[in-house]
């Protein structure tokens, strides 16, 4: 047995789009929901990232994170069928668009979205968050842990795309302004 065999995780190719996207799969609730909000940016890497490919996790409106199956079917507009998970690739110029609902907060911790990033060049995905504008950001036990002057690289800006409720995330894979991410360890994911 060859140990150092290439596993997906750790070859580089353009593979995102093969299998990988499915219809609605940014798209958490329908445009028309009432709660519906947009979470958008981009991917840096010096330039746009054109290839990148993005999943976000989040509690519902109410806190609640969901636990039923069938993330990879869209249909209908209500949260009775919100599974909290989407993906969406980036364009050609590195941005991504979700059209999800606000988490609320979870156990006192600061609503946020968890972020995975999948692009050419890294071995292994990235974990990062990006927390809504809200009163537990000073409290939220993650967030005390980083830099102070790093902490806005997890923050999302609050943004009115046409009257509607946005916020704006953009994600820098190095650099001075590189966003913070994350480890877990195999059994805290």
């Amino acid at each position: 047995m060859d140990q150092w065999a290439g596993t997906p995780g750790q070859t580089v190719g353009p593979f995102f789009g093969i299998a990988l996207s499915y219809p609605g799969d940014s798209q958490l609730v329908a445009d028309e929901h009432p709660d519906a909000i947009g979470l958008h940016g981009t991917v840096y890497d010096g330039a746009g990232v054109p290839d990148a490919l993005l999943e976000i996790w989040q509690a519902d409106g109410d806190g609640r994170i969901p636990r039923q199956a069938g993330s990879l079917r869209r249909t209908g507009t209500g949260l009775a069928e919100f599974t909290g998970f989407g993906r969406a690739a980036t364009d050609a110029d590195g941005h991504y668009r979700f059209t999800t609902v606000a988490p609320r907060s979870v156990d006192g911790w600061a609503p946020f979205f968890v972020i995975a990033v999948f692009a050419r060049g890294l071995l292994h995905r990235l974990f990062t968050r990006a927390y809504l504008p809200s009163p537990e950001l000073d409290a939220d036990p993650l967030l005390a842990r980083v830099d102070p002057p790093r902490r806005a690289t997890l923050r999302c800006v609050d943004e009115n795309d046409s009257g509607r409720v946005g916020y704006r995330f953009d994600i820098h894979l190095q650099g001075p302004s590189e966003t913070v991410f994350l480890t877990y360890r195999d059994d805290m994911r």
